[in-house]
């Protein structure tokens, strides 16, 4: 049985349990970031990586009965087979993703078994070790306090300062060296006989990793360039989101977690469609709020409206609005419109903003992502139409995107009826929504609905400023449907308690990609 020699081992590795549990959670959280990436449905990923990592946790715990002898020997290895693992994952799921993507699923979970299981075997391993010194209540107590502030410590650490700062690839690895250096510290307490065959061990351990560290960001690239059709020219993990920019010719594109934004050949279309119809329906579109549309192109046919004062743009991540701001593609794009003295940019959520903001506008434009988790369907609830609701003006017109009619039929025409339903019965006003269509070649035929608390007159509606694809024909033409795309019998408002909006939204779309 291995004993610790002085009480200065005990402080040392009850120290490396603050390492290792920060570490563990590092692992899991990269794990669940890249599955929602590369997978979709943040919440179902999420949720399944946080399952199978504790229960394969559970398990390491288990067998950690197993190791009998030689425990500081046996926490060494382990914490050198944790390290190299952890730190190799997040490339090595890129990697499968890229060139084995139907077998990902499999390769993902087994990968986040393994990496549990051995994660669980350390805090066992370690109380057996500390206990010598001072009995097993005490080195449990200790080991588990610690065990818990690691957790915290990582859980701050890695969307505040990890991932924006050193993205996904990079932070796996420097997590691993952290389990190395453990390992390394732990090194003085093994008896001699066996510190040469370890301190190897270590060495190639950490010369792996530092080289991965090195090479990271250019493979990364290159693995997300066979991800995607076209030549990737900027990617970067944020705290938020995951923004990756490719460019084909003259075909610039936007993705966020993967989901295509734009395409530069079509974009127009949606954006004018978008733009236009609300603009042209309010009686006087002096002041506008766009909550979304960080790349600046709603903005962009925004400020052809000369009688526009002031625009207030709400995005979420600042590394968006930065982008639409001052890469030089973007800003060609966009006509600089973010640089106008007439635009304000807030980075907050647009519900919260809604919350606090205090001020009325003629024309509220809602660029948001898909509902394609509950999280995200939050932006579609009668809570959020109702805030919005509220801060809309005297004739003023609110417009969201609202997903494929065609793609996802229920989806579509439920947002439009839990935007008919953001004045609940009883209370004061009521908002007229006008559903409407067009078709976007990236995306297939998109969806938008437009609101006002006057009746929408839309035969009358006609695009008064230059636009690239928007004719009065065509404007009056998006307000019809076919069949195929009309309101279903019977589909389900979106609440806060009910997300109902995101599982029409799945369903919807994964009877045309699957």
């Amino acid at each position: 049985m291995t004993t610790l020699a002085k009480p200065r081992g005990r402080v040392l590795l009850l120290f490396s349990v603050f390492v290792v549990a920060a570490c563990g959670l590092a692992y899991e959280l990269v794990a669940g970031t890249l599955s929602s990436y590369l997978l979709g449905d943040a919440t179902t990923q999420f949720s399944l990586t946080i399952g199978v990592f504790l229960c394969a946790m559970g398990a390491g715990s288990w067998l950690a009965r197993f190791v009998k002898s030689d425990l500081l020997v046996r926490f060494v290895e382990l914490e050198v087979a944790v390290g190299v693992l952890g730190g190799a994952s997040s490339i090595a799921l890129f990697a499968v993703s890229a060139w084995a993507e139907p077998t990902f699923p499999v390769f993902f979970y087994l990968l986040l078994s393994v990496l549990g299981a051995f994660v669980g075997v350390e805090v066992p391993l370690i109380v057996r070790i500390v206990k010598h010194e001072g009995g097993f209540s005490e080195a449990l107590s200790d080991v588990l306090a610690l065990d818990y502030l690691g957790a915290l410590g990582g859980s701050i650490l890695f969307p505040l300062f990890v991932l924006p700062v050193l993205g996904l690839s990079r932070a796996a690895v420097v997590f691993g060296l952290l389990n190395l250096g453990v390992a390394a510290l732990a090194l003085p307490l093994v008896e001699a006989k066996a510190r040469r065959r370890l301190g190897v061990l270590v060495g190639v351990g950490v010369m792996s990793l530092a080289a991965l560290l090195l090479v990271s960001p250019r493979l990364v690239g290159f693995l997300e360039d066979a991800l995607y059709e076209d030549h990737l020219i900027y990617a970067k993990s944020t705290r938020y989101q995951r923004i990756v920019v490719t460019r084909w010719h003259d075909d610039l594109r936007l993705y966020l977690d993967g989901h295509l934004q734009f395409s530069s050949i079509d974009e127009a279309r949606y954006h004018e469609a978008l733009v236009v119809p609300a603009m042209e329906a309010a009686v006087h579109p002096r002041s506008v709020l766009v909550l979304g549309g960080g790349d600046g192109l709603a903005v962009r046919e925004i400020l052809k409206y000369p009688m526009v004062e002031k625009i207030l743009l709400v995005d979420l991540d600042p590394d968006m609005t930065e982008l639409g701001r001052t890469r030089r593609d973007f800003v060609r794009l966009n006509e600089g419109s973010l640089a106008s003295p007439k635009v304000s940019i807030v980075n907050a959520d647009a519900m919260q903003h809604l919350r606090e903001d205090d001020a009325f506008y003629d024309v509220i434009l809602v660029d948001l992502p898909d509902p394609d988790s509950e999280v995200l369907a939050k932006l579609y609830s009668t809570a959020f139409y109702a805030l919005a609701e509220k801060r809309l003006a005297l004739h003023g017109v609110l417009v969201t995107q609202a997903t494929s009619p065609f793609y996802s039929r229920e989806a579509f025409w439920s947002i439009v009826r839990t935007l008919q339903a953001a004045v609940p019965a009883g209370l004061p006003g009521v908002l007229h929504v006008a559903a409407y269509h067009e078709s976007v070649p990236s995306f297939g035929e998109w969806g938008f609905a437009l609101a006002s608390h006057d009746t929408l007159d839309t035969k009358a509606l006609a695009p008064h400023v230059p636009t690239r694809y928007l004719t009065p024909e065509t404007l009056q033409a998006m307000f019809v449907f076919g069949k195929d795309m009309t309101a279903p019998a019977a589909v389900r408002i979106n609440r806060l308690d009910d997300p109902v909006l995101f599982r029409y939204h799945r369903d919807g779309w994964r009877q045309f990609n699957e």
